[in-house]
């Protein structure tokens, strides 16, 4: 299969149709545990004394004069107070890492496609709480920034754009100059300047080609917001077979590859984003959202 037919082919492609049914998904779970199956729950900021309304009480000494509600004084004729709230950052921003080394999948879809389906799932949740939903997605050209806006227009534009951002990440790593990789870092360091702060931040991403300033970016990146990363595995991540296997860079180098055995992972990026107290979930590419297995579930 190739050209045009190859990057809509099931599993290639982000299925616009299918991210869109994930709403009913997310609606079936109940609004209960959208704040603990998948990142996005809300992250509650102090702004002083707030703005929302939490109650109504009696007046009692040292209350604020100036919370006094007059309605519910003249109604009573008992002198009451307004209390309030903290204002909720009910935003959440998604990071969809639509690089080269997303672009494979060795069953059912690419990496890059299963995080297209789990962020999307995220947004959803998000949006059922009441909350905005932004994206960034990055892989292609150039990144694609869709603003944080609310109710179901919100969720189709961010849709609309993690579907034109992969295709167009799919459609650059299949010219004949494909653009080099470029380390995750510097995506995230923009994620941090384009955060609201307070607000909840979901990256998916298979954590290849960190850059050397990783950790820097997502300490910085979670002291603004609030971080989970999705860690998207292909399933031949999970249970490789040992051997020795070809490859060639993106430079043109090829040689064989082994595959198999002891891989360190006390010095992998996931151990090193867990030392630093980030929430990550391991997210199988083999498992649709939709799926009993689904690695999401239980977070």
């Amino acid at each position: 299969m190739t050209g045009a037919a190859a990057l809509d082919a099931p599993g290639v492609a982000v299925d616009v149709d299918g991210l869109l049914a994930l709403r009913h998904l997310a609606a079936g779970r109940g609004a209960s545990q959208s704040l603990t199956a998948l990142p996005g729950g809300f992250v509650h900021r102090r702004r002083g004394r707030g703005l929302e309304m939490a109650d109504l009480r009696v007046f009692e000494e040292g209350d604020d004069m100036r919370h006094i509600d007059r309605n519910a004084t003249a109604r009573t004729g008992i002198p009451h107070v307004r209390m309030f709230q903290d204002e909720r950052d009910r935003t959440t921003l998604l990071l969809a890492d639509f690089r080269a080394p997303m672009l494979w999948g060795t069953r059912r879809a690419f990496r890059s496609v299963a995080a297209a389906e789990h962020l999307a799932l995220t947004g959803w949740r998000a949006m059922a709480e009441g909350g905005r939903v932004g994206l960034i997605a990055f892989g292609g050209p150039e990144p694609l920034f869709v603003p944080a806006r609310g109710r179901e227009r919100a969720m189709i534009a961010v849709i609309g754009g993690l579907a034109q951002a992969h295709r167009a990440a799919l459609t650059a790593q299949g010219s004949g100059d494909p653009p080099a990789t470029q380390p995750l870092d510097g995506y995230l360091a923009m994620a941090e300047q384009i955060a609201p702060r307070g607000a909840a931040v979901c990256l998916a991403s298979s954590l290849d080609t960190p850059g050397d300033e990783i950790e820097s970016a997502i300490t910085a990146l979670a002291h603004r917001a609030s971080l989970s990363v999705l860690h998207i595995c292909d399933a031949f991540e999970r249970m490789p077979i040992t051997g020795a296997y070809p490859f060639e860079t993106e430079t043109g180098r090829r040689g064989l590859g082994l595959v198999g055995g002891d891989r360190g992972a006390q010095g992998t990026v996931p151990a090193r984003l867990r030392a630093l107290g980030i929430p990550l979930h391991e997210i199988d590419a083999a498992h649709a959202p939709d799926e009993a297995g689904e690695g999401a579930r239980g977070f």
